[in-house]
């Protein structure tokens, strides 16, 4: 994302203009976006128009816009986003009031102004305007007729392939079926990995499995290179690493990126940062669940007692449309932080933050146990019941 103009006042209110650059950065802009911003930006127009005979046409005419933001629509695989709203600034071709959806599209420039811009949006702002965020990790999650081709940013786990083929069982005395199914199982994998990972980016493709499925795979890609002279893959041949995963679905992405091999080669990366905290969260409520709270309420008394360390919270809930609860999460970002807490803002398009969504959003590692606080929730909780 390319920062062109930033003007905000000092009651935070006030403007960015921008440029998306990429996907990724079109995700960025989709969290900064909330109901009742005002967005200009270029779109293309349909206008009627009437010549001196009194026929009517109609053309396509691309003008600016200042739309006052009602409903955004985010398309996750496609990484397209539309803004709809009402028009609010004179223009010749569209009338004050009038509805109108602008897509926002990389390399295409745009003007958000806010009332209010908080610490988590201004924070994605410099994230996003950053180099070093980028996607440096691919991953090929598989079992026998079953892969999933994904790439892994610092904000969100994309699929970019789903290779699917049925494998027929081994008989005795008979492999050949199995065999040449599995190798034409194999070749569709290699193919969707030339097609989907750029290796000038990518610093390390994951390869993971169940069983020994990953390493028949890879010896199968490069024998083949070997056979065909793919310099592209014995160029990139010492980025590719063999981790264990449970299955071949995109949810066993977390195991693999758990594995302390992996963590290490990948230390440096956002993904692994938050699958590390989930990780020693899970931990910590198996081992010391005094020391691991979850659910806004228990978070936010934690909190009151300056015990949290460190806060996992996922950005959805920073697209909450109702202005008071946004402003509540905000307030216990910048709360924790005050104390001296270390802030984990969880991307929801990742597996982690997928986890995360199913633990309510929010969850905290405590600076040291607070066991009454637990009892004073049960307490109100058999209260009200």
């Amino acid at each position: 994302m390319k920062l062109v103009r930033k003007d905000i006042e000092k009651d935070n209110a006030g403007q960015v203009t921008l440029i998306p650059e990429d996907p990724e950065d079109i995700w960025h802009t989709y969290n900064l976006l909330q109901v009742g911003d005002s967005l200009r930006a270029s779109t293309i127009r349909k206008v009627q128009t009437e010549s001196a005979t009194g026929s009517v046409g109609s053309n396509r005419i691309r003008t600016t816009l200042t739309l006052c933001v009602e409903t955004i629509d985010f398309d996750s695989q496609a990484c397209q986003l539309r803004v709809k709203g009402t028009n609010i600034q004179e223009n010749e071709y569209v009338k004050m009031g009038a509805y109108h959806t602008i897509e926002l599209e990389p390399n295409r420039q745009f003007t958000l102004a806010k009332k209010q811009w908080d610490s988590v949006v201004l924070e994605r702002i410099e994230q996003a305007c950053d180099p070093s965020w980028s996607a440096d990790v691919a991953a090929v999650v598989m079992q026998e007729g079953l892969a999933h081709i994904c790439l892994v940013t610092p904000s969100m786990t994309l699929t970019r392939a789903k290779i699917e083929v049925n494998i027929p069982r081994k008989r005795k005395g008979n492999c050949s079926q199995h065999d040449r199914a599995l190798e034409r199982f194999y070749e569709q994998v290699v193919q969707a990995i030339q097609r989907h990972i750029n290796f000038e980016i990518v610093k390390c493709v994951l390869v993971a499995s169940p069983g020994f499925v990953r390493e028949q795979f890879c010896d199968y890609m490069f024998q083949q290179a070997v056979k065909t002279d793919n310099k592209l893959l014995l160029e990139n041949r010492s980025k590719f690493l063999q981790v264990h995963s449970s299955s071949g679905h995109k949810y066993a992405l977390k195991e693999a990126l758990c594995d302390p091999a992996v963590a290490s080669r990948l230390s440096d990366t956002k993904a692994a940062g938050e699958v590390k905290a989930l990780d020693d969260f899970y931990k910590m409520l198996q081992h010391e669940p005094d020391r691991a709270f979850y659910g806004l309420k228990h978070v936010e008394k934690a909190n009151e007692a300056m015990a949290i360390d460190t806060l996992l919270i996922s950005d959805e809930l920073f697209r909450h449309q109702d202005v008071a609860s946004r402003s509540r999460y905000v307030r216990l970002v910048d709360s924790v932080r005050e104390n001296m807490g270390t802030v984990r803002i969880f991307s929801s398009l990742h597996v982690s933050g997928e986890q995360l969504g199913q633990l309510t959003g929010v969850a905290a590692i405590l600076r040291f146990p607070v066991a009454e606080l637990s009892d004073q929730e049960e307490e109100s909780s058999s209260e009200e019941d």
